[in-house]
């Protein structure tokens, strides 16, 4: 059981968006630029927030977990709301739209032909889920893997996102920049090439560079990446994170004059710092220029209608809205919590918590070219061996993995339905044993699959599951792009 102060609680999530606001608000008429600024605040209308899809983004993030709740949200979900919600084509928004009206299901969405899948779209919008999880990075990085795979697949685009959320969840339980950080890397794969950039920036940092001097060696590694890759923008968060030493408006300023995607790169820092410090740690001159409007520029907002109440218009309705899901969210991942006047208080050693790495790895550790059926008693991971290409007459090894989800042991049979002319060879039958005390226990079935004559793009192979012990039948598409 964990006690939260509403009120303290509140004010953080609150203190997030508007921190969001200034920082997107400030760094996007410099978006892009691959040069360095010189900024030293707004150089936009008061009062008037930019329209900036880091934050809006999220708003159809909250919607999805209101109408489907956190037992049922996952990548297939917030597939389905960026295709009805989002209208932007840009880079990876439309790579992985394309995909996904082409059949191919999360993470393979974001990995397929997508020449975007290490840039910044996922990470810069990974404050919703810190803050239904707040000082939990465990949760926040489950559905946060979710998000990011839709677009960016499995690769340094989400493994940004999954390095953002944990950090913004843990910096409701603890203000030290540094060990934040080092939340960050431990829910990453330590070769990645976020890991990289951010112990560039920590190492220059300890050796007492210029931030100037941190920032030319740190483009100087990226560079073959290219523009707007999120190894180099998340290095330029840290950046200012550390040469700022949290004050918000120096971390701010430094951030956004490294250049590139300065929008995403200030307004991840407004959102970190206003986490932290709460509405009292904002500049008020800041805070009265912005004010509290949501203004947006990627949504479709006919798509909110059917879920009242509707599109957040400002930060406090977003913080509101928030605040009533969270008992939700923890309560799905097994915390008891309830909402007091009190200070806030987690479980002994909760601290020392936030850096285990064991559950992230079962997160990341997979291949882009995959993806997960849910048969109601078992989950079923598809594996291509390589990329879903095929040639007529090649042939192509697919895996499906089955992670049984009863305590029950169980035969699962199986029906294929090919194209005119395919064929396939596997078994027709295997055992799914029970789990038992082992929820790691899982059953691999393999097929070699070769096409026919090819005359269209799209082949659908469908494998019928069904099993003796369950009432549903369920099937498994398997998507060939001829």
């Amino acid at each position: 059981m964990i006690k939260l102060n509403k009120k303290i609680l509140a004010d953080k999530i609150h203190a997030c968006w508007i921190g969001k606001n200034i920082g997107g608000t400030m760094g996007a008429p410099y978006e892009g630029k691959t040069h360095m600024n010189d900024i030293h605040g707004f150089i936009t209308p008061k009062g008037e927030p930019v329209a900036n899809d880091d934050l809006d983004l999220q708003l159809v993030w909250l919607m999805a977990m209101e109408v489907h709740g956190p037992y049922q949200l996952n990548s297939h979900v917030l597939g389905e709301h960026w295709l009805r919600c989002i209208p932007p084509h840009w880079n990876e928004y439309g790579i992985c739209k394309a995909n996904m009206e082409y059949g191919l299901l999360p993470p393979l969405s974001g990995e397929y032909e997508n020449r975007w899948k290490h840039s910044n779209g996922a990470w810069i919008r990974s404050e919703i889920w810190a803050c239904m999880a707040p000082g939990f990075p465990d949760i926040a990085i489950r559905y946060a893997i979710e998000d990011a795979m839709v677009d960016h697949g499995m690769g340094e685009g989400s493994y940004a996102e999954l390095f953002t959320v944990a950090m913004d969840s843990a910096a409701f339980v603890m203000n030290d920049i540094r060990e934040l950080i080092n939340i960050g890397l431990s829910k990453i794969p330590e070769s990645c090439r976020i890991a990289r950039s951010v112990n560039l920036v920590m190492d220059s940092y300890d050796n007492h560079l210029d931030w100037k001097e941190t920032r030319k060696l740190l483009v100087e590694d990226c560079s073959d990446l290219g523009w707007f890759q999120a190894p180099a923008n998340i290095g330029f968060v840290v950046l200012g994170l550390l040469y700022g030493e949290g004050d918000f408006k120096k971390s701010m300023i430094y951030a956004i004059n490294c250049g590139d995607d300065t929008d995403c790169t200030g307004a991840t820092i407004g959102a970190l710092l206003g986490i932290i410090n709460g509405t009292a740690g904002i500049p008020s001159d800041w805070s009265e220029y912005i004010g509290e409007k949501i203004v947006t520029i990627s949504l479709n907002k006919a798509a909110f209608l059917y879920s009242r109440p509707g599109c957040p218009n400002d930060c406090s309705e977003l913080t509101n809205r928030i605040i009533k899901i969270i008992p939700a969210v923890l309560t799905a991942n097994q915390v008891n919590m309830e909402f007091t006047d009190e200070n806030s208080q987690y479980e002994a050693g909760h601290l020392e918590m936030l850096k285990n790495r064991e559950y992230a790895e079962t997160l990341y550790n997979r291949s882009g070219y995959s993806y997960d059926i849910d048969l109601m008693y078992a989950i079923a991971r598809v594996e291509f061996g390589d990329n879903p290409d095929i040639k007529p007459f090649e042939s192509k090894k697919v895996t499906i993995t089955y992670y049984n989800q009863t305590q029950q042991s169980q035969n699962m049979n199986f029906r294929f339905i090919l194209p005119d002319g395919w064929n396939i060879e596997a078994k027709h039958m295997i055992m799914l044993e029970s789990r038992g005390a082992k929820p790691e226990m899982c059953t691999k079935w393999n097929a070699l699959i070769t096409a026919g004559e090819i005359t269209v793009h799209i082949n659908r192979v469908i494998i019928e599951v069904s099993s003796h012990s369950h009432l549903v039948t369920g099937y498994i598409p398997i998507i060939f792009m001829g």
